[in-house]
């Protein structure tokens, strides 16, 4: 593929809602465009965008692929992402780079969750769009309804410019509004007569689309105020401004699978949509996608925002602070990776190999820096806990955990050391699901999923005063160590320790000892286990021995002066709260109260933020572990959330019981 001018480009954004048939379109627009001898299918696990195992598995995009084609002059560099949310980080990567987003909307079920979340993401990049009415072939399709559908959904100017011919079993062509042509059959199809039956519809149309295009320019906005007609060639070039302006959505309609209309939306992409700003500077991309391939190494995919890349030369990532040696760059249509020397501004390409370079970094000239505006990625908020099924595998899991991040900016990974768990987080079931099947087939490792462990605590609820001894005399030199120690509550603070000692009745040289047993013992609490907080322990009696007196012996006093104290000072089991701020549409605002209700959370308020609803809450982490699961459902995807730990509170009785219960069950199975 020859290197195209920043003139020459369309990026273009290809999204919707899981189903509506987005990589069927993107595989007829490359078949058209010769790319392809043959369509391939996405239930054949064939197409070109849809290219990793665990996408042909599943019949679903996971990953975005880019697929460029060329169209009259036109490179069109296709990004067909993932219409499912738990990968909307993908989308997200996509529409940075993006010049224009391509919305696919099947006309049988109309606008969808993903189309509404996408849609606002496109408007944060403040990206042109045009819609594609995909399924017009299917039973109980219906353009008029979807786009009736549209309207009511999106505060935008909806303009039908390819409207179909009959639908379902009828459905056999398209019109094209703007240059009054009718075409029949596959492909370009044969251009023919208008049906009559649509001549009121094209008229209504075309008016709209003649206002739209008087909109996008002053000088048509007065020629068309004035009365006088626009030509061809105004009312094209309006529109074209009006596009960019965001002033028009421009709606076509066909089917992917039967390659209906979609060479009209490759001449819609080519003529209207618009090419990349040429921005004046040194050399400056933008990574928005990295893949660990097993063959070729790390590949960043990234776009020139200013000046020109070429292969063999020395770049700077300036969001590190690294210097880079590009060796070769690559187009990629898919798995198909096409060398070339050079990448013009405004281009997406692949170069490998970089040592220190991941999704969102800047690459530049390193003096003359620059660091592009990132990607906003979203938060992952399931948390699952990990563990190899064979303790031999762990080093293999760190090792293949820390490539799959540089893949995934939409996973955490935390070693718990408190809980003793590696702690995996998501975006959802099958994102996570996909991560343990990748972590199986591409680095030979089998993982078990399993829930966290709730870090809880305990503490003491009243004062008491214990005696610690420990004395040993057994042959040669005994141990002893007293100490008599003053434990209350002190829920400022983890953990604080003092002396009143008067007389030396215990000499100051073994205070950091009985500090330390302390400190030790409360890690293992006396009702369940869990590290003990909240905790004022004063030394203020005992005694020593001349000879048999030692550090450890003290360690040891203060130790079991602690599980005595703890038992007798009415211990209680603690559990961390976390602060909630839920984003809903409104109308959901009392399904979430009342969920929260159930999970013992607290409400603290609400708030509105545009069209969304803030709700903020107090709720015990043991009740948010799989809140990312049910907030999808209750919200039908509309929702999201975050959370951050405020502070922790005493479990009720009745649940304390059966923790405990469990924890002693579970301490005495690893004996």
């Amino acid at each position: 593929m020859r290197g195209y001018q920043t003139e020459q480009i369309r990026n273009l954004g290809v999204v919707a809602h899981g189903g509506a048939g987005k990589t069927s379109l993107v595989e007829a627009m490359l078949f058209n465009t010769g790319v392809l001898s043959r369509m391939g299918r996405v239930e054949d696990g064939t197409t070109t965008s849809d290219y990793h195992p665990e996408e042909t598995a599943r019949q679903v995009t996971v990953h975005t692929s880019l697929v460029p084609c060329e169209w009259n002059g036109v490179k069109i560099n296709l990004l067909d992402t993932p219409g499912f949310s738990d990968f909307i980080g993908e989308v997200k990567g996509a529409l940075r780079v993006a010049d224009s987003a391509l919305f696919v909307v099947s006309a049988v079920d109309g606008v969808e969750v993903q189309h509404e979340i996408i849609w606002d993401i496109a408007d944060g990049y403040e990206l042109p769009r045009i819609v594609f009415i995909n399924k017009m072939d299917r039973e109980n399709a219906s353009f008029d309804k979807t786009l009736e559908d549209l309207k009511s959904k999106f505060n935008a100017n909806f303009v039908p410019a390819l409207i179909p011919i009959g639908s379902f079993n009828t459905f056999n062509g398209v019109v094209d509004i703007i240059n009054e042509k009718a075409y029949t059959g596959e492909g370009k199809g044969k251009e023919t007569a208008i049906p009559a039956e649509l001549a009121e519809d094209i008229n209504r149309y075309r008016e709209q689309l003649i206002d739209a295009a008087a909109e996008g320019d002053d000088d048509l906005t007065m020629k068309y105020l004035e009365g006088e007609e626009l030509t061809p060639d105004e009312i094209k070039d309006g529109l074209r401004k009006s596009l960019v302006q965001r002033k028009v959505v421009l709606v076509l309609a066909g089917s992917a699978t039967k390659n209906i209309g979609v060479a009209q939306l490759l001449d819609f992409a080519a003529d209207y949509l618009p090419a990349p700003q040429k921005e004046e500077g040194p050399m400056a991309a933008l990574v928005f996608k990295t893949i660990a391939d097993p063959y070729v190494g790390k590949m960043n995919f990234l776009r020139v925002f200013r000046g020109t890349l070429k292969s063999d030369s020395v770049v700077y990532n300036s969001t590190k602070e690294k210097t880079e040696k590009i060796g070769n760059v690559f187009f990629v249509r898919g798995k198909t990776t096409l060398q070339t020397d050079t990448v013009f501004c405004g281009d997406l390409a692949v170069v490998v190999k970089l040592q220190d370079t991941g999704t969102g970094d800047t690459l530049c000239e390193k003096d003359k820096p620059v660091v592009l505006e990132g990607i906003d990625f979203p938060v992952p908020t399931l948390t699952v806990a990990i563990s190899p099924k064979s303790k031999n595998d762990e080093d293999k899991l760190g090792d293949a955990i820390s490539k799959i991040l540089e893949e995934d900016p939409t996973l955490r990974v935390e070693k718990n050391t408190e809980i003793k768990q590696t702690l995996l987080t998501g975006m959802g079931e099958l994102h996570l699901n996909i991560v343990l099947e990748k972590l199986k087939r591409k680095y030979g490792v089998d993982v078990v999923m399993t829930d966290p462990k709730v870090p809880y605590r305990e503490t003491i609820r009243a004062k008491v005063e214990v005696e610690g001894k420990h004395k040993k005399q057994s042959g040669g030199r005994g141990q002893y160590g007293h100490v008599w120690i003053r434990f209350e509550p002190n829920p400022d603070e983890d953990f604080v320790f003092a002396e009143e000692i008067f007389g030396g009745s215990v000499p100051k040289q073994y205070f950091p000892a009985v500090e330390k047993g302390l400190r030790e013992a409360m890690m293992e609490g006396v009702l369940a286990g869990y590290p003990t907080v909240g905790i004022k322990a004063t030394l203020y009696d005992g005694s020593y021995h001349t000879v048999d007196s030692s550090e450890l012996a003290f360690k040891i006093a203060a130790s079991l002066a602690f599980k005595k104290g703890a038992q007798q000072a009415k211990p209680v089991l603690l559990e961390p709260i976390m602060n909630v701020e839920v984003v809903v549409p409104e109308n959901f605002m009392g399904d979430i109260i009342s969920d929260f209700n159930t999970r013992r959370g607290r409400v603290l308020g609400t708030e509105s933020r545009g069209k969304q609803t803030v709700i903020k809450a107090m709720v015990p982490l043991a009740e948010m572990y799989r809140y990312a699961i049910d907030l999808k459902s209750m919200t039908q995807g509309r929702g999201s959330f975050k959370m951050e730990f405020s502070n922790y509170e005493e479990v009720p009785a009745r649940l304390a019981e059966e923790i405990i219960k469990k924890a002693k069950a579970e301490a005495e199975a690893e004996k």
